[in-house]
């Protein structure tokens, strides 16, 4: 419950703080005639909402196991993760829309007031990515990482608007597009980014196989006890925060039901220890047979 904890904080610290920054600049970008930082604003918006997803997606992954779900509720995390995916993707859309119609309509240069505000942003949204990051990496949790891409991605398209008012201010009259071709730009950055966390939750509902350094650990864990001959067959798959492990181990053929009972729970501790976030280990006893050349 500590872990989930962790994970709801970090969403509701971005929630906070894009509250505070889509106010901000949508109103730097209308009175100051920067598009880009209007799009930026459309796409910090998009943060608020995904972080509302993770925080009940975290939520719902906390519930422990029950009759009708067997395994628990860890399939919300990813579900949690394809949200703000799709929500990303959507923002990049729409901003690169928007962006084109403004490239194709004439209008006034950006204020240079409008420089501060961009840079405060970058600094602000990439403090928050690193913070939020953080934690889904000690979470392993897709739904927590995807959430500080989506902060990376704002500190991206305010980057790449700091760059397009830069320009327009810098090259006067007939410049003032730059402010938009920035958007456009920002709106790939957001795909990109939208696209590849999309892919990881599908692949987390699909169940394909964890990183190799996981299974290695899982099966260094269960080699290290004493009377384990063997192991194989090794199957995991991520459901939420935690694993969900299935383990065949070879023992000595002559072991009593009540010792090879008591050796599997003992390869269970261990592989715990070693992953704490292993949920769910099966431990399935087997004699040893020794390869024939």
């Amino acid at each position: 419950m500590t872990r989930i904890l962790a994970g709801i904080q970090a969403a509701q610290l971005g929630l906070l703080v894009n509250a505070v920054l889509v106010v901000t600049k949508l109103i730097a970008g209308i009175v100051g005639h920067s598009y880009a930082l209007v799009a930026d604003a459309i796409e910090s918006s998009t943060d608020i909402f995904s972080s509302l997803v993770v925080l009940q997606g975290l939520r719902v992954a906390s519930r422990p196991p029950d009759e009708m779900h067997r395994y628990g509720y860890g399939r919300a995390e990813p579900l949690a993760t394809g949200v703000v995916a799709l929500m990303l993707l959507a923002a990049a859309v729409s901003v690169a829309i928007l962006a084109i119609r403004e490239i194709l309509t004439p209008h006034h240069a950006p204020a240079p007031f409008t420089l501060v505000v961009v840079a405060g942003v970058v600094v602000i949204k990439e403090l928050l990515f690193r913070t939020v990051f953080r934690v889904g990496k000690e979470l392993e949790s897709t739904a927590v990482k995807a959430d500080a891409w989506h902060h990376r991605s704002d500190a991206m398209t305010s980057a790449a608007a700091f760059i397009g008012i830069s320009l327009a201010l810098w090259g006067g009259p007939g410049w003032e597009s730059a402010d938009d071709w920035a958007a456009l730009v920002a709106a790939v950055i957001i795909a990109l980014n939208g696209g590849r966390f999309l892919t990881a939750a599908v692949h987390e509902l699909m169940d394909r196989t964890p990183d190799e350094a996981v299974l290695d650990k899982i099966d260094q864990a269960a080699r290290s006890v004493d009377g384990v001959l063997a192991t194989e067959k090794l199957r995991v798959r991520k459901l939420g925060l935690d694993y969900s492990i299935d383990l065949h181990v070879q023992a000595d053929p002559a072991l009593s039901l009540h010792d090879a009972h008591i050796l599997g729970g003992r390869v269970k501790s261990a592989i715990r220890e070693a992953l704490p976030s292993a949920r769910d280990v099966l431990i399935h006893m087997e004699p040893y047979e020794p390869l024939q050349d």
